[in-house]
This record gives structure tokens, C-alpha cells and sequence, in this order.
């Protein structure tokens, strides 16, 4: 993280972000992969920088400061799609396992972090991956509701025992959503719940998508969920 913090001060000397260093830039961050809290760490140094060069003087070219601070985050949002670089979006559909094996390959590439926003957790097949991924160092946090909490065959109190993260919606209301997102960079999304029947029964759909704008706002709402509920029992 100090070397990419670093990259940062450099690439403003001049109030611009070159071609050759945005490149260089998207390759330091692909190859160093850091955790979405050090995307977020990068992003709040790019404004932090912007402001202090602005403090600084009469001589900042506030409009090449601008362009500088879009350029990074172009950059740290390229750098987060993958080692392709290439966007991606494919719908799954069920009654049939697509939907399943598309979360299933997910977790099962996680390396750094998943967090799982679902209103239930039922699927053993899925709840395996999930374990292993714990298992192997992967950080995951799960987010979900209390009406399915305790129903026959929920997965949430043996996640909970294997020292998975969770947090549990005990309002009024309903936790609704299935959302996960993997390695701050993939989002799955969509009507399916994570539960045999949403495979072998109902008609539903999963989207996996490496759209840094939508992994954006996804994570941001999960994080504010997770920042509300953390501390629920």
C-alpha cells in the first residue's frame, strides 16, 4: 500500500495524469490487488492530495487537478475489474443449476473478501462454498434477515459457530435483498434466493457483472447495512 500511495504523490508534480502513468498505475494495482479497503485508502489520498495542492497556492491549475483526480479514479476503478481489465455481464436463469454454479464459481474464485447480502441461506452446496473460502483466508461478512434466520434447514447458525461474520436484521421490515460481492470487483445480483428451491423450483435469475460502477454502489449500501446491523446479536 505505501508503494501505491506513493505512485499517487509522484503522478501529481504536474497537475496531470499522464497516459504512460495511468498505465503504470492500473498494472501496480492489479498486480499488488489490494483489498477494497485499500481502494477506498487510494481514493480518499487522491482528494486529500487535490485539496492540499489547492491549500497550497495560487499557482494549482485547479481544472488539471480535476482531470488528475478523475484520471486515478478511472484507474483504481479499472484496476478493480479483474486481471483482464475486460467488463464482463452474463444473466443466469432457474428452475436448473445455472443460477447455483454461477455463485458457486464466484466463491469458489474468491482470494481477498466476499460479502454475501441475502435474505436466506439454505443451500448446503452453496453454504460449502462459502466455508471454504472462509477456510482458505478469504474475509467474508454475511448480512441477512431474521425471518428465515431459524427456519428448518437455514445455514446461518452453522456460518455464525464456523466464525463467519454475520449480521441479522431484526427490525420490522425485511432484509430483502441477494447481493454478493466478490473481491470488491464482481457482483452477483438478482431475484434468487439461495435456497434449493429457488433451484430445482421457481423462476429466478442471478446477474454477474464486473461493472465498477454498480460494484461501487452495492458495496456502499452493503457497507452502510453492515455499519447498522454489525453490532445485532
Amino acid at each position: 500500500m505505501n508503494d501505491l500511495l506513493a505512485r499517487l504523490g509522484d503522478t501529481l508534480a504536474d497537475d496531470r495524469l499522464s497516459d504512460d502513468e495511468k498505465r503504470g498505475l492500473v498494472q501496480a494495482l492489479r498486480e499488488a490487488s489490494p483489498p477494497e479497503e485499500g481502494l477506498r485508502q487510494l481514493r480518499n489520498r487522491a482528494f486529500d492530495l487535490v485539496r492540499d495542492r489547492l491549500a497550497a497556492g495560487s499557482d494549482a491549475d485547479p481544472l488539471g487537478l480535476l482531470r488528475w483526480l478523475e484520471g486515478v479514479v478511472r484507474a483504481l476503478d479499472v484496476g478493480r475489474t479483474g486481471e483482464s481489465g475486460k467488463p464482463h455481464a452474463s444473466a443466469s436463469f432457474s428452475p436448473g443449476p445455472a443460477c447455483l454454479q454461477a455463485i458457486q464459481g464466484q466463491l469458489r474464485a474468491a482470494r481477498r473478501c466476499i460479502d454475501i447480502c441475502v435474505f436466506t441461506l439454505s443451500d448446503d452446496r452453496i453454504t460449502d462454498e462459502v466455508l471454504a473460502a472462509h477456510r482458505r483466508g478469504v474475509a467474508v461478512r454475511i448480512l441477512t434477515d431474521n425471518d428465515k434466520e431459524f427456519d428448518a434447514g437455514s445455514d446461518i447458525a452453522a456460518l455464525r459457530a464456523a466464525g463467519v461474520p454475520v449480521a441479522v436484521d431484526r427490525t420490522d421490515a425485511h432484509m430483502h435483498h441477494k447481493f454478493a460481492i466478490v473481491d470488491g470487483a464482481w457482483l452477483l445480483n438478482g431475484s434468487y434466493n439461495w435456497t434449493r428451491s429457488a433451484c430445482f423450483h421457481n423462476e429466478e435469475n442471478v446477474v454477474l457483472c464486473n461493472d465498477p460502477g454498480l460494484v461501487r454502489q452495492f458495496q456502499a449500501q452493503f457497507d452502510a447495512l453492515w455499519s447498522r446491523l454489525r453490532d445485532t446479536p
